[in-house]
């Protein structure tokens, strides 16, 4: 695809970024992906200690970026520091409260003589409240929002059976929506702000259908909000034939209509089960008779039946597989020549085919 005219939506927009790991890095990547010069602040002697931990991850969430080394305890190197602010429009920090007000580049302090400023700090717990000082991990924002007690096996004990940082994308991708309505509402009144994103908050709010669903249902126990929020009729990931898994979605009444057309599922095809109130009693019995209906037929072939009859459904991707998948080939999904290539930003605008994010930033230095 040809660039569009115009440039990129954040074309004009400097970031400092003095974020670590996941979740700030990845709210700039996203940052550098729709056009702003994203300059990345990392501590000595290593910088980064995404570095250490996993080359390709920090590759991933830190390309396009500028990389300067900078010793913030030292007062010539602060005020260089002080100098790129100065011409920036957002800064970001993700450690914990206090340690940026100590270095005198805190939200307060850098706003007086930068109004415009959007400063973003991004934390577990925030900058405020009994557990704003405590460490933290993803699996431990999950615990503190909820999530985690209604995640894992239905019957089983609580556990993170997803396979993504799910809390750190959350965040970071709370702290992008509110960083680019901080920019719209700056237009309009000329003055910037502080943005305290924590991720536990973040995790709290994407709890909010799940609360919903249980007050309306009388659902108190953590027992029974597992069970509700788990185990779904006609909905899972089944066995085929083959050895490969096919998603099978199934959940409204005319969509098990006509899975009960196309799988011999007696005894559930008759007519009390017809409707989802019906079904949810009897799901675990349910999806164990698909899987027995799926387990000698080929993925593909019944793919395509459920496909035919309009039905939802998908193959499980590896992620090795994601860039050849033909519905993302076709949509121009992944940044090519890469060994395992990367995924664009997903909503297509005008002007982010010229933005080019291959590569990974090498530490560089301020000048003395």
């Amino acid at each position: 695809m040809k660039a569009q005219a115009g440039g990129a939506p954040l074309k004009d927009i400097t970031v400092i970024d003095f974020s670590e790991l996941l979740p700030g890095p990845f709210l700039t990547q996203n940052l550098a992906e729709l056009g702003a010069r994203v300059i990345k602040i990392e501590r000595p002697p290593h910088g980064d200690n995404a570095r250490l931990l996993g080359k390709g991850g920090f590759e991933a969430v830190n390309r396009g970026k500028q990389s300067l080394l900078a010793d913030l305890k030292d007062e010539t190197q602060r005020d260089q520091v002080r100098a790129l602010i100065a011409e920036a429009d957002v800064v970001v920090e993700s450690y914990r409260p206090g340690v940026m007000a100590r270095l005198g580049l805190d939200a307060e302090t850098l706003r007086k003589s930068h109004p415009r400023l959007i400063y973003v700090s991004l934390s577990g717990y925030g900058q405020t409240g009994p557990w704003a000082d405590l460490p933290g991990h993803d699996i431990n924002y999950l615990a503190a929002s909820g999530a985690l007690a209604v995640s894992g096996p239905p019957e089983g004990e609580p556990s993170q059976h997803f396979g993504l940082p799910v809390a750190d994308l959350c965040g970071a991708m709370y702290a992008l929506s509110a960083t680019l309505a901080a920019l719209v509402q700056r237009s309009n009144t000329g003055q910037g702000q502080h943005l305290d994103v924590a991720l536990a908050d973040c995790m709290t709010h994407w709890m909010n259908p799940r609360l919903g669903a249980y007050r309306s249902g009388g659902i108190h126990t953590v027992a029974e909000q597992r069970h509700t929020t788990l185990v779904k009729a006609a909905y899972g990931a089944f066995r085929c034939g083959d050895g490969q898994y096919l998603s099978i979605a199934a959940l409204e009444d005319h969509f098990w209509q006509r899975l009960v057309q196309v799988l011999d599922l007696a005894p559930f095809d008759a007519e009390d089960y017809r409707r989802h109130d019906a079904r949810k009693a009897h799901a675990e019995a349910i999806n164990q008779g698909i899987a027995r209906a799926v387990a000698n037929l080929d993925s593909r072939e019944l793919f395509e039946r459920l496909q035919a009859h309009d039905i939802p459904a998908a193959p499980v991707i590896a992620p090795s597989a994601l860039a050849t998948l033909p519905q993302f080939v076709s949509r121009d999904r992944f940044v090519a020549g890469e060994v395992l290539p990367l995924a664009r930003f997903p909503v297509p605008m005008s002007g982010l085919h010229a933005v080019a994010l291959n590569e990974a930033p090498s530490l560089g230095s301020l000048a003395h």
